[in-house]
Formats: structure tokens, sequence, C-alpha cells
């Protein structure tokens, strides 16, 4: 009898530990539901090892200037281990600020020197000339049928294969697009950049890595089996970065996301059509 309710009761501390431990390491699946699709805006990010300030930006749904600058860490946006990150701040706009026009000499002097009322002049003052605002950049198709430039970004597919999983602009969708391939085939830079993560740290992307096209634009591939380049390298456009995995996913699959300003964009909106 003793014995039984020995068995008893290992068995049960057994299943408790097994639970326990689930429940501190969660497998997050971004073809599911990601946990962190909106941006998070309180508490505090430690940063660890191998993180940089774009791959906690992009954890988090920040645009990285935000992040940089709400927690005063100016260009090149060096962080150490150990350090804390803010995210209890309020979103800010990263659209360029206009500057006030400049006052020219005349309009200086007439404003700080007083004159008596003087007869109007017969000719009124010389109108400044119309600023013509440039035309909106419209997506067009380049001569080479494999990209397509967008405004300042020429892109191409990252890798050959089927789209098996579309972007989904909901709070709780996929904010990228999968597409399927065989183990270790190519995955390559959809445009001109630097490396700017290179890592595992990010939950449900497994091997991912993270260009940065320009200030606004930047690329992530995940699920990569094998990474051929390291953080600060500058790859050109269609150079072999990665081969294609099925780390922190279920099948072979790369999961590519375009991010502007800090928000997720359908990439399908920007790659050439098959």
């Amino acid at each position: 009898m003793t014995e039984l309710v020995r068995t008893v009761a290992a068995t049960v501390f057994l299943v408790l530990m097994s639970g326990c431990s689930a429940s501190l390491a969660p497998v997050v699946d971004i073809y599911g539901q990601d946990t962190r699709q909106r941006k998070v805006t309180s508490g505090t990010h430690h940063v660890r090892e191998g993180e940089t300030l774009y791959s906690i930006a992009w954890r988090y749904g920040w645009d990285y200037r935000e992040l940089g600058a709400a927690n005063n860490i100016p260009a090149p946006y060096t962080i150490y281990p150990g350090q804390r990150i803010s995210l209890a701040l309020k979103q800010t706009s990263t659209a360029p600020v206009s500057r006030p026009r400049s006052v020219t000499s005349s309009t200086t002097s007439s404003s700080t020197t007083s004159k008596p009322a003087s007869k109007p002049s017969s000719k009124p003052a010389p109108s400044p000339a119309p600023v013509t605002k440039p035309a909106a950049s419209k997506p067009a198709v380049s001569s080479d049928s494999g990209s397509r430039t967008v405004g300042p970004v020429t892109w191409r597919w990252p890798a050959g294969g089927t789209v098996v999983e579309q972007f989904s602009a909901s709070s709780s969708g996929r904010k990228g697009i999968a597409i399927s391939g065989r183990l270790k085939s190519p995955v390559i830079a959809a445009a001109e950049g630097r490396v700017v993560y290179r890592g595992s740290g990010l939950t449900g992307y497994g091997n991912l890595l993270i260009l940065k096209h320009n200030d606004r634009w930047l690329s992530a591939y995940a699920h990569n089996d094998a990474m051929l380049v390291k953080e600060g390298d500058v790859v050109k456009a269609g150079q072999k970065i990665a081969t294609m995995g099925a780390t922190g996913t279920f099948r072979t699959q790369l999961h590519f996301e375009i991010r502007r300003d800090g928000k997720p964009v359908d990439p399908m909106q920007y790659l050439p059509k098959q």
C-alpha cells in the first residue's frame, strides 16, 4: 500500500513539473496567432546578448528610430546586454519634420524697425513662384522583369517556390507571406541593404535575418536553415544570404516581411508579379 502511494505521488509530481516547464516556454507560431502583432506601449525590455535595437523594435512593433529617440539612443543605435529599453511611451510620428520657411532680410528689417505709414506702393510685391511638388511615386515595373521599383527601393522575390500563406492586416493575422520550397534552397536579398540582425531570439521566427534598405524600409527572412551573412554586412539585391529551412515552424518555408516605418505592409504589393 505504501509503495502504491509513493508511485501515485511520483506520477503526480512528474505531471505537475511537465506542465510547469511547458508554461515557461510556450511555442508561438507566427502562422497561428502572434501575440506581438500590436505595438507594445508599456513595460521595459532588458537587452540580452545578441539583440539589436532593430530586433527589439521588430518584436514590439516599433520603428527603430522611434524607439531609439524615445530612449535617448542615437544612431548607430548601439545597445548593451542588461540595458533597459522603455516601451511605456506614446507613439510619435516618423514623418520628416517640416521646417518653417526662412525669413527674408526685408521681412526681418520691417518687423524690427518701426516706420511711419507711407503711401501704398503702386505695384504689389511680386509673389513667390509656386513650388511645384513632385508627383507621387507610383509602383513601376523596371526593365528587368524580375524586379519592381517602388519609391526608392527595387524589390525582387526572396526565394523560389509557392506562396502558401498571405499577408493579413488584421491584428491577429500574419504580417508577411510564406513561400514553400525545398530544404536548403537559396534565400536571396529582396533588395540591396545592410544586415542589422542575425539571430534566433524572436519567438516563432527561427533563424532570422533583418535587412535595412534605407531609413524607412526593412525586410525580414525567417525560418532559415543556414545564414550566410553576418550583422553589418552590406548585401546586393539578389545575393544569396541564407538557405531555406524549418527552424521555428512546422514545415520548410521562408517567412518574408517588409516593414515601412516599423509597420508591416503586404509584400505582394511590392514584389514583381510572377
